[in-house]
C-alpha cells in the first residue's frame, strides 16, 4: 500500500491474540485495586477520647483557644521536660498513620506507649481549649496534608491560635554571614498573614523555606486564615539536647498566661532524653 513520506500506520500484529489484550487489562484493574488498598493503608485517622470526640462531631466541633504542635526531638524534648512535666496535662487523642518508617497502623486503636515515635495531643485540665501535640514519628510527604486538614478541621478556627514548634539543622540554614558556633542554637520564625503578635526572634531569612509537617500546618493556616506563627530551632545537635530545648522558651513567651512554663526542665525526663543521644554517639554500640 501507497503511502506519502512520513504517514504513521497502526500496525495490527497476527501473533497477538485477543485474549492477551484482555490479560493486560485484568492485570490493570489489579494493580488499581492494589493502589487504591495502599492508598486506603496510608490513610490518617485522629482518634480522640470519648469526651473529646464528641464535641469533634458536634457542629460546633472542638472548642480550642490555642494549638501548639511540637515537630521533632528537641521540640517534643522541650514540651515534655518544661511544661507536660506537671499534673495539669491529659491525653485526649492520637493520630493513626501507617507508612515505610512509621507503622501505627499496627494498632490503630491503642495509642502510643511512652517513648514510641507517634503524634499524641494533650489537654490542659485547668483550660481544656489550650491543646498541644507531641509529633515524633515520620510523616510521609503525600500524608502531610491530610495530617494538617484532618486536625485543623477537628478545631474550630473561630479564635483558634496555632504555634509550631520545629526541629532543623544548622546545615539547612542558608546565609551569606559565617554562623558563629557560640551563637547556636537560634530561632527563626514564619507567621501567617493573620497572626500580628510581636516575635521574640527574627523572620526565616529567604531564601531559607521550610518543609514538611511545619510547612504543611502552616500552610493549611494561612489557607483558612487562621494566625499561626512557626518557630524553627537551627542547631548543631540534631538528637535531644538541653541547650537546644531550652531555646524553644521565648517561643512560648506570649502563652505564658495560659500555659504554665517551668523555669527548670524534668531532670528525669532530660536525662532520658539525652541518654537516647548517648547511645546514638557511641560508636561501639
Amino acid at each position: 500500500m501507497a503511502t506519502f513520506f512520513g504517514e504513521v500506520l497502526s500496525v495490527y500484529s497476527r501473533a497477538v491474540e485477543e485474549d492477551d489484550y484482555d490479560d493486560v487489562e485484568e492485570e490493570n484493574e489489579e494493580d488499581l485495586q492494589i493502589r487504591r488498598e495502599i492508598e486506603e493503608k496510608r490513610d490518617v485517622h485522629i482518634r480522640w477520647c470519648p469526651e473529646v470526640s464528641k464535641a469533634v462531631e458536634s457542629p460546633e466541633k472542638l472548642q480550642c483557644s490555642d494549638l501548639i504542635i511540637a515537630v521533632g526531638p528537641n521540640a517534643a524534648g522541650f514540651v515534655s521536660a518544661y511544661i507536660l512535666k506537671s499534673e495539669g496535662w491529659t491525653q485526649v487523642g492520637w493520630v493513626s498513620l501507617w507508612n515505610e518508617r512509621s507503622r501505627g497502623s499496627t494498632r490503630p486503636d491503642t495509642a502510643p506507649l511512652p517513648g514510641e515515635p507517634g503524634c499524641v495531643f494533650y489537654q490542659q485540665k485547668s483550660c481544656p481549649s489550650v491543646l498541644i501535640c507531641q509529633c515524633t514519628c515520620y510523616i510521609a510527604e503525600d500524608q502531610l496534608f491530610q495530617w494538617a486538614e484532618k486536625v485543623l478541621g477537628s478545631m474550630q478556627s473561630r479564635g483558634l491560635t496555632v504555634t509550631v514548634l520545629s526541629d532543623s539543622p544548622l546545615a539547612e540554614y542558608k546565609t551569606p554571614h559565617y554562623v558563629n558556633g557560640n551563637a547556636t542554637p537560634f530561632l527563626r520564625a514564619l507567621k501567617t498573614s493573620t497572626f500580628t503578635e510581636n516575635l521574640p526572634c527574627p523572620l526565616l531569612e529567604q531564601p531559607n523555606i521550610i518543609t514538611g509537617l511545619p510547612a504543611a500546618v502552616l500552610n493549611q493556616c494561612q489557607v483558612q486564615q487562621l494566625p499561626a506563627v512557626l518557630f524553627q530551632c537551627f542547631s548543631d545537635v540534631i538528637h535531644p539536647d538541653s541547650v537546644t530545648m531550652e531555646t524553644y522558651k521565648p517561643a512560648l513567651s506570649s502563652l505564658r498566661t495560659r500555659v504554665k512554663l517551668e523555669t527548670s526542665p524534668n531532670m528525669e525526663i532530660l536525662q532520658k532524653l539525652t541518654r537516647v543521644n548517648d547511645a546514638h554517639s557511641n560508636l561501639y554500640t
